[in-house]
C-alpha cells in the first residue's frame, strides 16, 4: 500500500520543524520533487521484512500470579523445547524480557511496552536452543532496565528469593531471582551498568558480563550500543561457562560485535589459581557508601584465593573513578538519543532492527508520566546535555574511555585478574510504593560505584558469591582482561570448589 503523502500545509510545518522557511511556491516544488523519493518508500512498504526464521515451536503462554510467582519473577511463562542434544541439553532457562522471543509478549518491565509481541527470537535465543535447552519464559525485567533495584519493574516489585521484602538487584532482577530460586538452571540477563552482576550479587548467583561485543546483542532492546552486554547468570560456574560457550561469537548482524575471539571456556575450571596475580582494587574499595562489613567478607574471599596458591597484592587503578564518571554522559545522552528518541532502536548501524519494536515503543510520548523515575532521571540529564551542550559531553566522554580503558589495561599487564566488592551493600529492603522521588531513585542506583566503569570499558567481570551477611549473599567480582572470560572461570571454579560459600 501506498504510504500517506504529505500535504502542502504539513510539509511548510515540517519545514519549520527543521528551522526552514518555505514559501508556497518553493514548498510546492519541493513536495514535487519529493514524489520519488515516497515510491521508494512505497516499495519497501510492500516487500516483506528480512527476520530470521523462527525454528522451534511455542506458545505464546501466560502470566503466573500468586503462588505460582511468589517473588514476581516470572513476566511469562512458557515452554520452548530445543534441539534434542547439545551442551544444554536438560538445561532450563528463563530470558530476560528484554530478549525477543518470536511469539511470546515483551514488556521490558515497562507498562508503555505492554502488548509488543516479537516476530523473531534474539541470536541468543536460538544459540540456547540448538545447544539443546528448554527455555521457560520471560523474567521480569526493570523498567526499560533503568534500575540496580528491583521495585521499578511494572506492574510490581521483584522480590528476593533469600529475603522477602528485599531487592533481588536490577535490571535482570527476575533472572538472578529465577536461577537463586531454583526455578530454572540458567538465565539471560543483560548489563549496561551492571545489570547482571548486581541481582546475582544480591541473589547469590554467579553473573558474567562478558567483553563487550562478545556475545550478539541482536534481537535484545538496547539501551545505548557502547555499553550493551548480554550473558549468563547461573548456580554454578560449570553451567555459566558452558552457556557463554554457546552465546559467545559474532551472529553477521550486530554492530557491536569486531570479530570477537571465542574460546572453550570450560576447559580452564580445572586449572586452579596457583602463581595466577590477582591485583585487589583499591579504589574497588573506597566507595562512600561501602559496608565495612561487605568489604571485609570480600577480603575474606581474596584470602581464600591466596591460600589455593594466587599471587596477592594491591594495584590501583586511577581511572576507576574516571570510568564510572564517564558512564553518566554516554549512558544518559546515549539512551537518551537510541532507546528513547531513537524509538528502542536507533539509526546510523547495520544490523538487525526490530521493526514492530520501533512501532510500539514509539507510544512513550503518550504516557511518559508512566515512565520510571530513574528512567527519568537519565533522560533529563540526557535531554540537557543534548540541548544545552550539543552532545559535546557525549563525544569527550567516549574519548576518555580509551584512557580509562588503558588504566585498566596497564594493571592488566601486570596481573591476570583484578578483584574488587561486585556492590558496596548487601540486598536492602524493597522501598515502599509512591515513595518519594529522592528515595526512589536513590534505592535504583546505589549500588553501581563498582560496576558502571567495566560497561564503560568493556572488559569482562564476573559477580561471584563469596559469603553471606544476616542470611544475604555477598558478591566478589573478578575483572579480567578483554575476552579472557577463561581467566575469570579458572577463579571462579577453584574458589567455589573450596567451599560452599553460604558457609563463608
Amino acid at each position: 500500500m501506498a504510504i500517506v503523502r504529505p500535504n502542502l500545509d504539513q510539509l511548510q510545518d515540517l519545514a519549520s520543524r527543521l528551522h526552514m522557511r518555505l514559501t508556497s511556491e518553493q514548498a510546492s516544488e519541493y513536495l514535487a520533487l519529493m514524489q520519488s523519493s515516497f515510491d521508494a518508500y512505497d516499495l519497501v512498504d510492500e516487500l516483506p521484512d528480512e527476520v530470521p526464521e523462527v525454528r522451534y515451536p511455542r506458545s505464546a503462554g501466560y502470566r503466573p500470579s500468586g503462588d505460582e510467582n511468589p517473588c514476581n519473577a516470572w513476566y511469562y511463562r512458557t515452554e520452548v523445547q530445543g534441539s534434542a542434544e547439545g551442551k544444554l541439553a536438560g538445561r532450563t532457562v528463563a530470558l530476560k524480557d528484554n530478549v525477543a522471543l518470536a511469539g511470546v509478549p515483551m514488556m521490558n518491565g515497562a507498562s508503555t511496552l505492554e502488548g509488543f509481541v516479537p516476530s523473531f527470537d534474539a541470536t541468543v535465543v536460538t544459540r540456547l536452543l540448538d545447544a539443546g535447552a528448554t527455555i521457560l519464559g520471560k523474567a521480569t525485567c526493570e523498567h526499560f532496565c533503568l534500575s540496580g533495584g528491583s521495585h521499578t519493574s511494572d506492574p510490581e516489585p521483584v522480590h528476593n528469593p533469600r529475603r522477602h521484602g528485599y531487592a533481588a538487584g536490577g535490571s535482570s532482577s527476575g533472572s538472578a531471582a529465577l536461577v537463586a530460586a531454583g526455578a530454572v538452571d540458567m538465565a539471560i540477563g543483560g548489563d549496561q551498568g551492571g545489570s547482571i552482576r548486581i541481582p546475582s550479587a544480591f541473589c547469590g548467583t554467579y553473573g558474567m558480563k562478558p567483553t563487550h561485543g562478545l556475545v550478539p546483542y541482536t534481537g535484545v532492546m538496547p539501551i545505548e550500543a557502547t555499553i550493551d552486554h548480554v550473558g549468563p547468570i547461573t548456580a554454578n560456574v560449570r553451567d555459566n561457562a558452558l552457556m557463554l560457550e554457546v552465546l559467545a561469537g559474532a551472529d553477521g548482524l550486530d554492530p557491536r560485535q569486531y570479530a570477537p575471539p571465542v574460546d572453550a571456556y570450560s576447559e580452564a575450571l580445572g586449572r586452579g589459581v596457583e602463581g595466577l596475580k590477582i591485583g585487589i582494587l583499591s579504589e574497588g574499595f573506597h566507595l562512600a557508601n561501602l559496608d565495612p562489613r561487605v568489604a571485609d567478607k570480600v577480603r575474606e574471599g581474596i584470602a581464600r584465593l591466596e591460600r589455593l596458591g594466587a599471587v596477592v597484592s594491591e594495584v590501583s587503578v586511577a581511572e576507576h573513578g574516571l570510568a564510572g564518571s564517564l558512564w553518566h554522559p554516554i549512558g544518559c545522552e546515549g539512551l537518551t538519543v537510541q532507546m528513547m528518541h531513537g524509538n528502542g532502536m536507533g539509526f546510523n548501524w547495520k544490523g538487525l532492527y526490530d521493526v514492530g519494536l520501533l512501532d510500539k515503543h514509539v507510544g512513550w510520548r503518550n504516557s511518559a508520566d508512566a515512565l520510571s523515575a530513574s528512567l527519568k532521571l537519565c533522560m533529563l540529564v540526557g535531554q540537557y546535555g543534548l540541548e544545552r551542550y550539543n552532545g559535546r559531553y557525549y563525544a569527550k566522554a567516549q574519548n576518555l574511555a580509551r584512557r580509562a580503558r588503558a588504566g585498566y589495561d596497564q594493571a592488566l599487564d601486570r596481573y591476570d585478574l583484578l578483584v574488587m566488592p561486585t556492590v558496596p551493600i548487601t540486598a536492602q529492603p524493597l522501598p515502599a510504593l509512591g515513595c518519594p522521588v529522592t528515595e526512589n531513585v536513590t534505592r535504583a542506583l546505589e549500588m553501581i560505584g563498582n560496576t558502571t566503569p567495566l560497561d564503560v570499558t568493556g572488559h569482562p567481570a564476573m559477580s561471584v558469591p563469596c559469603g553471606q551477611l544476616d542470611g544475604l549473599p555477598v558478591g566478589l567480582m573478578l575483572v579480567g582482561r578483554h575476552f579472557a572470560e577463561s581467566t575469570i572461570y579458572q577463579a571462579a571454579a577453584a574458589f567455589e570448589a573450596a567451599g560452599d560459600w553460604q558457609t563463608f
